[in-house]
């Protein structure tokens, strides 16, 4: 069997953005660099949780506004997800998580339906985090659902911290993700034979 990897680049005039994924990775071979320290902490994240082989460099105009940046780095992340999936033959397709970090509890759960769909229901966080803007969050996840044209629904049950509510959110993706991309058979996960 093929390794499922995927090599994206994503060129406008605010933004350049080169991601490389690994689904078959093991997690310990990350590297992220897009300018956005807290921002890049996360992206770890998502690469060690999910066991994925993580290459991501972006730079962008975080001088304007961190905005393009993330939802750039969230839509090539998508896109690199899918185009590693390929027909998606033998996935599990479906998976969830419910994901704890200290007072956050965070529950998450993916279809990998070849229908974008974002349902987040994370209370914004008012605090920027460093340099961050937390509500950006909720536009990194737009742009990788309709790159990878997933469903993903995250919910957060309970937290204060936003740093925590964050991380246990991209932690909890992660875990999903893992699951939902593992091998357990060998023909496409729905009766219309595609997805």
């Amino acid at each position: 069997m093929s390794r499922r990897a995927s090599t994206q680049d994503r060129v406008t005039k605010e933004t350049n953005v080169h991601v490389e994924v690994d689904l078959d990775g093991e997690g310990n071979r990350i590297t992220v660099s897009t300018g956005i320290p807290f921002f890049d902490h996360m992206l770890e994240q998502i690469g060690k949780h999910g066991g994925l082989d993580l290459d991501i460099q972006a730079t962008g105009d975080v001088e304007v506004d961190l905005h393009h940046t993330v939802e750039d780095v969230g839509i090539s992340l998508g896109v690199a997800i899918r185009e590693a999936l390929g027909d998606k033959a033998g996935v599990r397709r479906f998976a969830n998580s419910l994901v704890p970090l200290d007072e956050a509890l965070i529950q998450t759960a993916i279809d990998l339906s070849g229908r974008p769909f974002l349902a987040y229901d994370v209370d914004p966080v008012a605090e920027w985090i460093g340099t961050f803007d937390p509500q950006l969050m909720e536009e990194f996840w737009k742009g990788l659902v309709d790159g990878s044209r997933m469903t993903l629904h995250i919910r957060s049950l309970a937290g204060k911290n936003g740093h925590h509510v964050i991380e246990a959110s991209c932690k909890g993706f992660a875990r999903a993700l893992r699951d939902a991309v593992r091998l357990e058979g060998t023909s496409v996960p729905s009766t219309k034979g595609v997805l």
